[in-house]
């Protein structure tokens, strides 16, 4: 019988590439997302190739309608395999004197708390099977601190942690729990991050060759398809022109 895969933010970028990854790779797929339009599109695609796919449209910052949606599955989808905790996203890029204190709650809401949200119902029922696969979409930013990144880096710092501690919790219920962390990769995140100032958001991958979210999407399926006996606790993965968060050799 075919596993399931629930991923968070399959809309766009990083998630969506895991979708169509892990629906190729022949397993069933629940995608959540907070736009419908696009939810359903993928949906549709997914369904073309003969994946089966149950979308779920809600906001993972808002923790009743986490537990409702999720804690209420259909028969059929109950028993998920595999948690990918994609949603996240960076919104603003300036000094912590400031900052926009609602792009921080985005940011927290987001990365931090629909994250937590997500895990405490889903856990359960795969303590409850002895069995399951966490992965954590992290950054670079969670592993170093970058100028004007403070509160995103704090959150994907806290990614960091979580995904550590919830090793440490879940080991004794044969739970692997994994974490990605990908440098630059071109997909809607700065696009995000600038409000929307397309201009702005292209310079950030001018001048050297970026990662896509397939190359992503393909080490997630690395991950997920190791043996029993193999984790791969953490994956730190950048374009060849990047050095650091900071440091690009540009052409």
């Amino acid at each position: 019988m075919p596993k399931i895969a629930l991923i968070t933010g399959a809309t766009s970028g990083i998630g969506r590439a895991t979708a169509h990854k892990l629906g190729e790779k022949g397993m069933n797929l629940i995608i959540t997302g907070r736009r419908e339009d696009r939810l359903l599109s993928l949906k549709n695609e997914l369904e073309a190739e003969n994946v089966q796919v149950l979308a779920l449209c809600f906001d993972v910052r808002k923790k009743a309608d986490v537990e409702k949606v999720l804690g209420e599955l259909p028969e059929g989808w109950k028993k998920i395999d595999v948690l990918v905790n994609n949603a996240g996203l960076a919104a603003g890029l300036g000094a912590i004197q400031d900052g926009d204190m609602d792009d921080w709650e985005r940011m927290i809401d987001t990365n931090v708390k629909g994250l937590l949200y997500v895990t405490r119902t889903v856990a359960p029922g795969m303590i409850e099977r002895n069995s399951g696969h966490i992965i954590n979409v992290g950054s670079i930013a969670g592993k170093e601190v970058y100028p004007n990144g403070n509160v995103y880096c704090a959150t994907k710092h806290a990614v960091d942690a979580l995904t550590k501690g919830m090793r440490m919790d879940m080991l004794p219920h044969s739970i692997k729990v994994s974490q990605i962390c990908p440098g630059a990769v071109e997909t809607e995140f700065s696009l995000v991050r600038f409000h929307g100032d397309k201009s702005r958001a292209d310079k950030v991958y001018e001048g050297y060759e970026s990662l896509v979210a397939a190359d992503i999407a393909d080490c997630i399926w690395f991950i997920v398809s190791r043996p029993p006996h193999v984790n791969i606790n953490d994956m730190v993965v950048m374009p060849a022109a990047q050095a650091s968060a900071t440091i690009f050799h540009k052409i």
